[in-house]
């Protein structure tokens, strides 16, 4: 049984908290001053503190360092009638778990401490450790197929064009041609034609000489000669002006060029990888793009699929992401519920894997507790897929935890089901029980035992 200590100097907050909380099936005590819940703490230590942040003797941030340091990794909810900014940043740079304005709604508090409560469990095992260099990773059919095509052509020489959506890892796939090629112990050089412009994209692909134009000083070598026994990466190629198009195809042809304002021939030793979300051919036709430089990039075409249409590679995206960005911004390590899953694998994800990846940088900082929930996700990416309706994806899931001879898989997936339902609608409505069990059709009281069931089952698991 979970217990939950509450400090408070006014008894009768003291008091309507405990209640809700053992309600819920907590264990509480009350203090009526930070000294005296300190010194209950030489014997006892709970799961989770809920304090004021204003009270006689040591406030609420007092109690938080001397909880810090004593060593006590606990969550302290802090409330406060005070909410300015200033305040809400202290407390929350003290290491308080959540801030809660006064007056408060209790099942804005029940839901902090159902949160505070996931996070006084152990914390997730950390991800085995990975190669530095971002990798490829999935499982979904049409990566296995890319995996296995990457496999053929890294050995060889030969120009690829990748194509895909934007967001989809197309820079990944020219890494890891590089990676595995015979040229990776030379430079992987990446450039995106479409971020320089178009006046000075001829002098940082091919280079200059001293005096070629205004400006240049000296002389500059371009992507090529750094590139040099290597391998050059140019993103974006369908936005690459004509002129300089002519010029690229001569490289590629005849493997040499001139420095911008040079006399001297340049022999170029360079496999180049382009890559587009453009429809080339279509560029072809309406004169934008050359037709023989395409015959030149496109000797093998390798194709990124979108996030949509790899959706069982999202939970290992995401795990992945997160860990990462813990680890990059030195945070605790947080993990996604079945449900937050569940509801990543239906978003419609326009832009792709970069997109999944910015969410979970943000969800890893701004997310409270260790595990991430629905409510946490942003509502504007909360959006099913057009594709697939959220029946054809719970049909998929039976067939294949079927498939893998599990059992108890109606329980399972009903509880999951619930949770899901639950959850989203508690956080469409700011956690007012009242409004969410109307929204769904239940009575507050069907709603309450729903959520009860469900903490249990999460408590009992280890």
């Amino acid at each position: 049984m979970a217990e939950i200590w509450i400090a408070d100097d006014d008894a009768s907050i003291r008091f309507v908290l405990g209640e809700a909380l053992r309600e819920d099936g907590a264990t509480v005590r009350d203090f009526a001053s930070a000294e005296d819940l300190l010194a209950a703490l030489d014997h006892n230590v709970p799961a989770v503190i809920v304090s004021d942040i204003r009270m006689p003797g040591a406030s609420g941030l007092k109690l938080l360092d001397a909880i810090t340091s004593r060593g006590l990794h606990l969550p302290v909810i802090v409330m406060s009638a005070f909410t300015d900014v200033a305040s809400t940043a202290t407390a929350y740079r003290n290491g308080a778990f959540d801030y809660l304005p006064k007056p408060f709604d209790l099942d804005q508090v029940r839901a902090a401490v159902e949160r505070a409560m996931a996070q006084s469990r152990p914390p997730p095992a950390p991800l085995p450790a990975t190669e530095p260099e971002a990798e490829l990773i999935g499982s979904a059919p049409a990566m296995r197929e890319l995996f296995r095509s990457i496999g053929r052509v890294a050995a060889t020489d030969l120009n690829v064009l990748v194509t895909g959506e934007t967001g989809t890892g197309k820079e990944l796939v020219a890494r890891a041609l590089h990676r595995h090629s015979a040229r990776a112990a030379r430079a992987f050089v990446a450039m995106n034609t479409a971020a320089i412009p178009s006046e000075l994209l001829e002098s940082e692909l091919f280079g200059h000489e001293a005096g070629a134009f205004t400006g240049a000083l000296k002389r500059h070598p371009g992507r090529f000669e750094q590139a040099e026994g290597g391998t050059l990466f140019l993103d974006e190629i369908g936005d690459m002006p004509l002129a300089l198009q002519t010029r690229l195809l001569r490289v590629l042809a005849q493997g040499e060029f001139y420095r911008v304002g040079g006399r001297e021939l340049i022999h170029a030793d360079v496999r180049v990888i382009a890559a587009t979300h453009q429809d080339l051919d279509a560029k072809v036709e309406n004169g934008q793009f050359r037709a023989d430089l395409l015959h030149r990039l496109d000797v093998v075409r390798l194709h990124l699929p979108p996030l949509a249409e790899r959706r069982e590679d999202i939970p290992l995206l995401a795990a992945r992401f997160l860990a990462r960005a813990a680890a990059d911004m030195r945070l605790e390590a947080k993990t996604f519920s079945p449900a937050a899953l569940g509801a990543l694998a239906q978003m419609a994800w326009p832009g792709n894997v970069r997109q999944l990846e910015n969410l979970c940088r943000r969800l890893a900082v701004m997310a409270p507790g260790r595990e991430i929930r629905v409510s946490d996700l942003p509502a504007t990416n909360a959006e099913t897929t057009t594709g697939a309706g959220w029946h054809e994806i719970l049909q998929r899931t039976v067939r294949e935890r079927l498939a893998r001879g599990e059992r108890n898989v109606y329980p399972e997936l009903r509880a999951t089901f619930d949770q899901a339902l639950l959850e989203a609608a508690l956080a469409e409505n700011g956690n007012q029980r009242g409004r969410a069990a109307e929204q769904l059709g239940l009575g507050r009281n069907t709603l309450t035992r729903k959520l009860g069931s469900s903490r249990r089952r999460k408590r009992s698991k280890p």
